[in-house]
C-alpha cells in the first residue's frame, strides 16, 4: 500500500505555522501546562476546576496543533538520509524526537519551536540509522557530510576527487565515506518491504507534484521520465529500475546521466533545484 504524503508515523501533517501564528498557540501553551500543574497539585472548588481543565484542553490543542504543523520537519530530515515516504522504523523515530522536544520546550522564551526541535529529530533519526547499519557516531558525520553535499547538485555525478575537495578529506578518506554511504543506500533497500515481496517502496505520486515541475520534467527526460523521478526521489536504485525495464545497469545509469545533463542545463534548471530542495 502507498505510503501516504500527508502522514507521518501516523500523524497528520499540518501546514506549517508562520511565526505570528506559532506566537499565538503559546501563550495557550503556557496557560494550559501552568493549569495542569494547578490541577495535580491544589485542592480546588469545582467551578476553578472545570475552568482549568478547560484552559488545559485549549493548551493540549494548541500543543497538538505545534506538533502537527512541525512533522514535516520530520519528514524533511529522513528524506536527508536517504530514505522517503515509507521507512517506518525512522519516520517512529523522528516522531519521538519531536515529542520530546515538545515536552523539554519552554513557550515563555520566545524561541521558535521548529528550531528546537530540529535538534531532537535530527539525534533520534541519526540514532536509529546508526543502528540499522552498524556505523559508529563519527562514520555517521561523514556520511551526512556526503549527503549534503550529493544533495547540493541532484543534477550532478560527483567524482571520487569530487567528493575528497568537498568534504576536505584525502582520496582513500572519500573512498571509504562514499563506500559507506552505498552500503547504507543498499542495506535501505534490503528492507522488510523485501521480505515481504514488494520490489520497493512505491514512489511518491508525481499528482502532488506542481503541474510545471511535471511537464519540465517529461519535456526534458522523455519516456526516461519515471526512472529519472524514482531515482531523483531514491525510492528506487538503479539495479532495480534497470532490472524493472529488462535492461543492464550500465544503460540505465547513462539513460540518468542523459536526463540529469538536461536538467542541469535546461532554463529551469534553479527552479527545479529549488523545488527539489523543499520536498
Amino acid at each position: 500500500m502507498a505510503k501516504s504524503l500527508r502522514t507521518v508515523g501516523g500523524l497528520r501533517i499540518l501546514k506549517p505555522l508562520t511565526l505570528e501564528e506559532e506566537r499565538e498557540l503559546l501563550p495557550l501553551i503556557s496557560a494550559g501546562r501552568d493549569a495542569q500543574r494547578r490541577l495535580d497539585s491544589e485542592e480546588l472548588d469545582g467551578a476553578t476546576t472545570v475552568a482549568l481543565r478547560r484552559v488545559r484542553e485549549d493548551g493540549q490543542r494548541a500543543e497538538s496543533t505545534l506538533l502537527r504543523a512541525t512533522c514535516g520537519l520530520v519528514r524533511a530530515r529522513v528524506v536527508e538520509r536517504g530514505y522517503r515516504f515509507g521507512d517506518e522504523e525512522l519516520e517512529a523515530a523522528g516522531v519521538e524526537g519531536l515529542v520530546n522536544a515538545l515536552q523539554r520546550f519552554d513557550p515563555t522564551k520566545g524561541h521558535r519551536f521548529s528550531t528546537y526541535a530540529n535538534y531532537w529529530i535530527m539525534k533520534l533519526v541519526n540514532q536509529a540509522i546508526r543502528q540499522q547499519v552498524g556505523l559508529s557516531e563519527s562514520e555517521m558525520e561523514w556520511v551526512l557530510q556526503l549527503q549534503k553535499l550529493l544533495r547540493s547538485d541532484l543534477a550532478k555525478t560527483f567524482s571520487t576527487k569530487e567528493v575528497a575537495a568537498g568534504l576536505g578529506v584525502s582520496l582513500p578518506k572519500a573512498r571509504d565515506i562514499i563506500q559507506m554511504n552505498r552500503d547504507l543506500v543498499n542495506r535501505r533497500y534490503q528492507s522488510n518491504d523485501v521480505d515481504r515481496g514488494l520490489e520497493s517502496r512505491t514512489a511518491p505520486d508525481v499528482h502532488e507534484a506542481p503541474q510545471w515541475v511535471i511537464e519540465s520534467l517529461q519535456r526534458l527526460c522523455g519516456e526516461d521520465f519515471d526512472a529519472f523521478w524514482q531515482y531523483a526521489f531514491r525510492t528506487m536504485s538503479i539495479e532495480e529500475i534497470a532490472r524493472g525495464r529488462h535492461m543492464s545497469r550500465q544503460a540505465m545509469s547513462k539513460r540518468l546521466d542523459k536526463c540529469r545533463r538536461a536538467v542541469r542545463e535546461s532554463s529551469d534548471a534553479q527552479r527545479l533545484q529549488d523545488w527539489f530542495d523543499r520536498q
